[in-house]
């Protein structure tokens, strides 16, 4: 009996030390997410990593540089050998540069779907997200991010022209291929990539033909998009060297 007794005694304890264990460890603690961007008037790079973070569902708190400090002011320039603004800081881990922000946050939010499934398409995606990395540099230059401006018939120089058929022809052919509205059905990491480029047709009146219209009145009301630029709106720094029509 007394057996039996010890025994009862012992399995009705052992959960209560299980819960206390489990709620110690739910209280301790933890590294928070940072993202640290720049402007969200001017810098297409934080807009960029920003939406990304947000279609991976991952909560964060957004940590801001001024404009005026002068490694920000060097990359909104194009001046900086280096981006190293959108950084994401995540359990420790931090990413900087947007594409590796991107592959980091498709492998811990793989429901998110950033990247397709399908390897093909995952392939493409990837193709034209480097492409926007690292080219169109024309377009960089002449037509730079002001979401708080409006040029109404800017002339757009032959270099820049050459970049905005590019980039058309890009999105044509993922329509083609996937069907849309976005550009791989869904929306992915590509639409994030492609997203301050639409921004930068409304501000500098480009003429597109309907279906492109189409496609970046649709990026335009995309929540979160609709929500970074309600925020740059907002913002009052200026950087004068990118608010003339030049």
């Amino acid at each position: 009996m007394t057996q039996a007794k010890t025994r009862s005694t012992r399995s009705t304890r052992s959960p209560v030390a299980n819960t206390d264990s489990l709620t110690a460890l739910a209280s301790a603690p933890t590294t928070p997410t940072t993202l640290t961007i720049s402007s969200h008037n001017y810098s297409s790079w934080s807009m960029r990593g920003w939406l990304l973070v947000k279609l991976a569902g991952l909560e964060f708190e957004t940590v801001a540089v001024p404009v005026d400090d002068p490694a920000a002011r060097a990359e909104l320039l194009l001046l900086s050998p280096s981006i190293l603004v959108p950084c994401l800081l995540h359990d420790g881990i931090k990413v900087w540069d947007t594409l590796a922000i991107a592959e980091y946050l498709n492998e811990i939010r793989p429901d998110a779907k950033l990247l397709p499934a399908d390897r093909k398409a995952r392939a493409h995606c990837r193709a034209i997200c480097g492409e926007m990395h690292s080219g169109f540099s024309a377009l960089r230059s002449a037509l730079p991010m002001n979401l708080r401006a409006h040029f109404d018939h800017f002339r757009i120089w032959s270099r820049a022209q050459d970049d905005i058929e590019r980039i058309v022809a890009i999105w044509r052919e993922c329509f083609d291929a996937y069907g849309g509205p976005w550009l791989f059905g869904d929306i992915s990491a590509a639409d994030a990539m492609y997203a301050p480029v639409v921004t930068r047709f409304l501000t500098y009146d480009v003429k597109l033909d309907r279906d492109i219209a189409e496609y970046c009145t649709r990026v335009l009301k995309q929540p979160f998009v609709a929500e970074w630029i309600a925020m740059a709106q907002a913002e009052t720094e200026d950087i004068d060297e990118l608010d003339v029509e030049f």
